[in-house]
């Protein structure tokens, strides 16, 4: 099954999002994003004048360094290009992500440090994919393996197959499992 056929129509607007992860030597990951927005007819633009089909009005690139715990070591990002000659002071801010923990309201602490004027919008859309790629690139580590239920607690109910009284938790987590016929220690 796919999405049904589309109305006749033009392509307007490209977004290009790639998000790469990778192990270190020193035992740290390095989760990367790029982000680029281009549109498929010429325009004016911001600080910048005519941009032609295709040329890039947004191109932003962040690189988070995560320990086997999620907390974030280290966090960069660059604006290569952007609408107006003061876009790129929105990416020296997100050094202040260090120390932030990847799980449960990450995002909400994340915008307290890097939101609004301190930021980047463009680069801040990034974190939630970068969160989840941080967590699929370590989630097969020895250790996380050995220690199944570490995983619960940043699993359930994050998404319809991780709700809380599903099968799959029911399966993987029996102990964390709250829909029907969970003990009573259980569904509280």
């Amino acid at each position: 099954m796919s999405l049904s056929e589309p109305a006749e129509r033009e392509l307007l607007h490209l977004r290009d999002i790639a998000l790469r992860g990778y192990r270190r030597t020193d035992g740290l990951f390095d989760i990367e994003a790029e982000i680029a927005d281009a549109k498929t007819y010429g325009f004016t633009v911001g600080d910048f004048g005519q941009l032609e089909p295709g040329q890039k009005l947004h191109n932003m690139l962040v690189r988070m360094t995560v320990d086997t715990t999620l907390t974030i070591v280290a966090c960069e990002a660059f604006t290569v290009r952007g609408p107006f000659v003061a876009c790129p002071g929105g990416a020296e801010t997100f050094g202040r992500l260090a120390g932030l923990t990847i799980r449960s309201g990450f995002l909400r602490e994340a915008n307290a440090r890097i939101g609004g004027v301190h930021g980047c919008t463009h680069i801040r859309e990034l974190l939630q994919q970068m969160a989840t790629v941080a967590v699929q690139t370590t989630f097969i580590l020895p250790a996380r393996q050995k220690d199944d239920s570490s995983n619960a607690g940043r699993m359930i109910d994050t998404c319809h197959a991780y709700a809380a009284d599903g099968a799959v938790v029911k399966r993987r987590w029996p102990d964390r499992y709250t829909g029907a016929g969970a003990s009573a220690e259980t569904a509280v």
